[in-house]
C-alpha cells in the first residue's frame, strides 16, 4: 500500500489521472473516440513521432538535446525515395537510408562528445544542414511509386487491423523501458545526466555512452522517416518538418528533466498517450491544427516549469522544517 500511494503521488501518477480524465472527456464529447478504428488511427497518424520520443528520452536524461531528429527523418526518407527512383532495389534503399541515419548520429556525436560543443548548438546546425540535403535530393518535387511491399508495410494491417508501425512501437517501448530502467547502461545514462564530472571521476566512459545515444537517435529517426514515407506513400523535402516540437513536448511532459538525470520511460509513454488523445479529441471537435500546435506549445512550457516549481517548493519546505 505504501508503494501504491507513492506511485499515485508521483508525476507518473498525476499523468495517469490526467490521461483518464482526457479519455473520459473525449468519450463524452464524441461517440467514435473509443472505437477500435479511431484508436488505431490516433496512433497511426503520429506513430513516427512517438517512436522518436523513446530515444529522445535517453538523450534528455543524459543531459543533452537533439533538435535534428525531424531533419534526419526527412533526409532518410528523401534518400530512400531518390534511391528507389534511381533504380536501387527497395531493400537496399532501406539499408542505405538507415546507414545515413547512423552517419547523421555519428556526425552529431563527433562534435558534441569529442569537441565538447554543446548539443543545442550542434543539433541546431545539423537540423538546418540535414534538411538542406533532403531538399537537394528531391528539390521541389514529390517522389512516390515505391515498391508494393513497402507501401503495404505502412498502409495495411500487420496484425489484424493494427499496422506494422504500431507493433514496432510497442516492441521498442518495452525494449527502451528495460534498457533504461533495468540495465547498467540505463544507470549510466542517469548518472552522467545528473553530474557528468562525477561520472568521469568515477571511471565511466562518458564519451562512449553519449556517442551511443546520439547514434541510436540518428538510426531511430531514420527508421521513423522510412515509416512515415511508407504511410503516406510519397516523400518531399519538407517531410516531418516541425516534428521535433511534438517529440520534445512528449518527453518533457513525461517528467524528464530538461537539465538531465531525472525522468522515466513510463512517464514518457503516459505523456505520449496524453498528447495523442488530446490531439485526437481536438480533431474530433474540428479544432484546427494551428490551435492544436498552440496547445502543445503551452504544454511544453508547463512541462518545463511545473517540475522546477515543484522542486523549488520542496526546497523551501525543507528549509522551513
Amino acid at each position: 500500500m505504501r508503494q501504491l500511494r507513492s506511485t499515485l503521488a508521483s508525476w507518473e501518477g498525476f499523468l495517469l489521472a490526467v490521461l483518464v480524465l482526457i479519455y473520459l472527456v473525449n468519450a463524452l464529447n464524441s461517440a467514435v473516440f473509443l472505437t477500435v478504428g479511431n484508436q488505431i488511427n490516433m496512433f497511426q497518424l503520429s506513430v513516427e513521432k512517438i517512436i522518436v520520443a523513446l530515444v529522445m528520452t535517453f538523450v534528455i536524461i543524459n543531459g543533452e538535446i537533439d533538435l535534428s531528429v525531424a531533419s534526419v527523418m526527412g533526409l532518410a526518407a528523401c534518400a530512400f525515395g531518390w534511391l528507389v527512383q534511381a533504380g536501387v532495389p527497395g531493400a537496399a534503399a532501406v539499408a542505405i537510408a538507415l546507414a545515413i541515419g547512423f552517419l547523421c548520429g555519428a556526425f552529431n556525436a563527433f562534435f558534441i562528445v569529442w569537441f565538447g560543443i554543446p548539443s543545442l548548438v550542434v543539433t541546431l546546425a545539423t537540423m538546418i544542414a540535414f534538411r538542406g540535403f533532403a531538399r537537394i535530393l528531391v528539390e521541389d518535387r514529390g517522389i512516390s511509386d515505391f515498391p508494393a511491399w513497402f507501401d503495404r508495410l505502412g498502409q495495411g494491417g500487420f496484425i489484424g487491423p493494427v499496422p506494422f508501425a504500431m507493433v514496432l512501437f510497442a516492441v521498442l517501448a518495452v525494449l527502451a523501458y528495460l534498457l533504461l530502467q533495468r540495465t547498467a547502461f540505463g544507470r549510466k545514462v542517469y548518472f552522467i545526466g545528473a553530474n557528468r564530472a562525477v561520472a568521469e571521476y568515477s571511471g565511466l566512459d562518458v564519451k562512449m555512452v553519449k556517442a551511443k545515444i546520439f547514434i541510436a537517435s540518428g538510426v531511430v529517426s531514420a527508421l521513423a522517416g522510412l515509416l512515415f514515407a511508407a504511410r503516406v506513400g510519397a516523400v518531399r523535402g519538407d517531410i516531418a518538418s516541425g516534428f521535433e516540437l511534438d517529440v520534445i513536448t512528449m518527453v518533457l511532459l513525461g517528467g524528464v528533466s530538461i537539465f538531465g538525470g531525472a525522468g522515466t520511460m513510463s512517464g514518457t509513454i503516459l505523456a505520449i498517450l496524453i498528447v495523442l488523445s488530446m490531439r485526437n479529441g481536438m480533431a474530433l471537435q474540428n479544432i484546427t491544427g494551428h490551435i492544436q500546435t498552440g496547445v502543445l506549445g503551452v504544454l511544453l512550457i508547463l512541462s518545463v516549469m511545473v517540475p522546477i516549481i515543484r522542486e523549488t517548493g520542496s526546497r523551501m519546505l525543507a528549509r522551513t522544517r
